[in-house]
């Protein structure tokens, strides 16, 4: 009891002040110092387990439009570093995008979950996610210090494309300058993070069959290449829902763990929008990387409940080489579908 609440030759019991209908409780403020030290101490074990790991966050969703959690996200990432993790962000821009697109008056197009690109619309791509997604996360970071650098998938040989078809009814379309990363030489990034900085990582690649031009490539499947490449602990990729559901919008059917031998057959399953996030995670868990997330970005400091509490957030995915020590929660429809390649 402070001070202030004391009372002399006073029983009176007072009433509970009604709490307003606006509320929104900050940690800041909200709590008190002994409260704020346990949930700093609660996350001393997982400090120590992640010391020096390497985590790639892909960024997107939500979080990259709403200026509240853009700001959360960059709070996150510097968080991260400061407490001896190394994080690297790879982000795509579609909203950007299409924002771009429809101002210069460009009609976009999608095709299998595909946005069809043409040499006039790669043009505005890559001045998006490079000269606009880009220079605007590596601000936010930056304003708490001279942490990030940005670079493109062009710089430094980072990543080498193939060009791609989408299948529509089962027959393949051409959708453009659109390409499948088939090759990382993570020389670069690992050179800024051995000089403790911030990789942030824009997903335009150069055509290994044609190094003149360059294609668009997805950015799940590009942070899932790099992590691989890097040898990375995590790939926390955000989205715009939990995680995984097998039965949306049946909220019961959220998965909170599973095995990449599961994922995949789950896979042909999924929605266009949560296959490739899914299809990233189990690219890196068969790739060497400990663990894999798909978690809910439209939630501040999403990034630190997952890596920094015991229960974290979302849906992990693990590899099959290693013993779960908790039960799988959520059935898995038995479909046998070819493992992606």
């Amino acid at each position: 009891m402070s001070h202030d609440d004391a009372t002399t030759g006073s029983s009176a019991v007072p009433s509970a002040t009604p709490v307003p209908d606006d509320f929104v409780f900050d940690t800041r403020t909200d709590l008190r110092p002994d409260q704020k030290a346990e949930v700093l101490i609660q996350a001393l074990p997982w400090l120590q387990k992640f010391a020096g790991a390497l985590v790639v966050v892909k960024y997107g969703g939500n979080a990259m439009v709403d200026e509240e959690l853009k700001r959360a996200f960059a709070e996150d990432m510097v968080f991260l570093r400061q407490v001896g993790l190394r994080p690297v962000v790879v982000h795509g821009g579609g909203p950007q995008i299409n924002a771009m697109l429809d101002r210069l008056g460009i009609e976009s197009e999608f095709r299998g979950g595909l946005r069809v690109t043409t040499p006039e619309a790669m043009e505005v791509v890559r001045m998006v996610l490079t000269g606009q997604v880009s220079r605007e996360l590596v601000g936010l970071l930056n304003a708490h210090g001279p942490h990030a650098v940005g670079l493109s998938g062009e710089d430094g040989g980072l990543f080498q494309a193939r060009r791609r078809t989408a299948f529509v009814g089962g027959e393949a379309v051409d959708v453009g300058l659109v390409g499948d990363v088939v090759q990382v030489n993570p020389g670069a990034v690992q050179d800024l993070l051995d000089a403790g900085r911030i990789p942030v990582v824009s997903t335009v690649a150069p055509d290994i069959d044609d190094p003149t031009q360059v294609l668009n490539v997805n950015a799940d499947t590009a942070a899932a290449a790099l992590a691989v490449a890097l040898g990375a602990r995590k790939l926390i990729v955000l989205t715009d829902v939990e995680g995984l559901y097998l039965s949306w919008p049946d909220r019961s059917s959220l998965v909170r763990r599973l095995s990449a031998s599961q994922l995949a057959e789950v896979l042909p399953t999924l929605d266009s929008g949560m296959r490739p996030k899914m299809e990233a995670c189990w690219r890196a868990v068969t790739g060497g990387v400990g663990r894999a997330h798909v978690i809910d970005g439209r939630a501040p400091h999403s990034i630190l409940v997952e890596v920094f509490t015991s229960d974290g957030i979302g849906t992990m995915v693990l590899p099959d080489t290693e013993p779960e020590d908790a039960p799988f929660t959520a059935p898995i429809p038995v479909v046998h579908p070819e493992v992606p390649a």
